[in-house]
């Protein structure tokens, strides 16, 4: 009787530390950062002086809220490559969402050092200098950013224009953030971030009917921003469209309860709960 064949793998070993990169890089294209973690770490088992293992890995850890791991696979791989940029951007990220602002700004510097055209590194330095509130210094980095414009990618310049939107908001210059918003309107008009921040400045110029423009655009393309519910129930009750006021609100608690935001939840029904009572006492001041 003959024996049956054993079943032949057709699984392909990788032989190498970059064999194993690639395969990392190729997860974090398909967004399975747990997946291309694995993969950055066998790369660096096969080889421990492999920086760019250790600095994507950082990356995957960043992608899934691990920033501890994160500053520690970038330091490794600065510890072997002082000259690798990318360690440094994703360090200073890591310390950006650590809330360690200081040392997020020390390694945006050090690029910046190394790459003075890098708007990666001045984009990114913005963002912390906006975190502490210096939003003037926001602003310069995102200049900085934006005069390397023909090197920026649509996506890219759309977040820039947003984020220098809102730092001069926060610093009073209202005209100068709608300006921006719209610029980010122009490149994607889907996007609904720049819709939600224009209706924001809007409002708050007293434009009220291109303010309840601006969110009913950003709600048709995001139905599921609580936040701008809530705004724009506001400005009916201003204008006087109490109804639709009302019906923003509900829909905004809805959300908010869906969402798990019970703060936000009770806060919003606590407006309604005094709209209700005002449009009762109008009816009964009309009867």
């Amino acid at each position: 009787m003959t024996a049956p064949a054993k079943a032949v793998s057709l699984a392909i070993e990788p032989k190498s530390a970059m064999e194993l990169f690639k395969g990392g890089l190729e997860q974090v294209q398909n967004e399975d950062y747990e997946r291309a973690i694995e993969y950055f770490t066998q790369a660096i088992e096969f080889d421990s002086e492999f920086a760019a293992a250790y600095s994507n890995r950082c990356l995957a850890y960043i992608q899934l809220g691990n920033y501890t791991k994160a500053t520690e696979d970038c330091t490794a791989a600065l510890k072997i490559n002082p000259n690798n940029t990318e360690a440094y951007l994703n360090l200073g990220l890591a310390y950006h969402r650590l809330r360690n602002h200081a040392a997020a700004i020390a390694e945006y510097d050090q690029v910046i050092e190394r790459e003075s055209n890098d708007l990666r590194a001045y984009y990114n330095r913005g963002l912390t200098r906006f975190e502490l509130q210096d939003f003037e210094g926001a602003i310069a980095d995102y200049n900085q950013a934006l005069s390397n414009s023909a090197r920026t990618s649509t996506p890219q310049l759309v977040e820039i224009y947003n984020d220098r939107g809102l730092a001069q908001l926060m610093l009073g210059s209202v005209e100068g953030a709608i300006t921006d918003f719209s610029l980010a309107i122009k490149l994607d008009t889907n996007n609904h971030r720049a819709f939600y921040n224009r209706a924001c400045a809007c409002h708050r110029m007293g434009d009220l009917s291109s303010a309840v423009r601006d969110f009913t655009a950003a709600l048709q393309l995001d139905p599921n921003r609580a936040e701008a519910y809530v705004n724009r129930g506001i400005i009916h009750h201003e204008l006087g469209f109490q109804q639709a006021a009302l019906s923003d609100l509900k829909a905004a608690s809805k959300h908010f309860h869906e969402q798990g935001n019970r703060v936000a939840y009770q806060q919003t029904l606590a407006l309604i709960e005094r709209l209700q009572l005002l449009l009762r006492s109008w009816d009964d001041a009309i009867a």
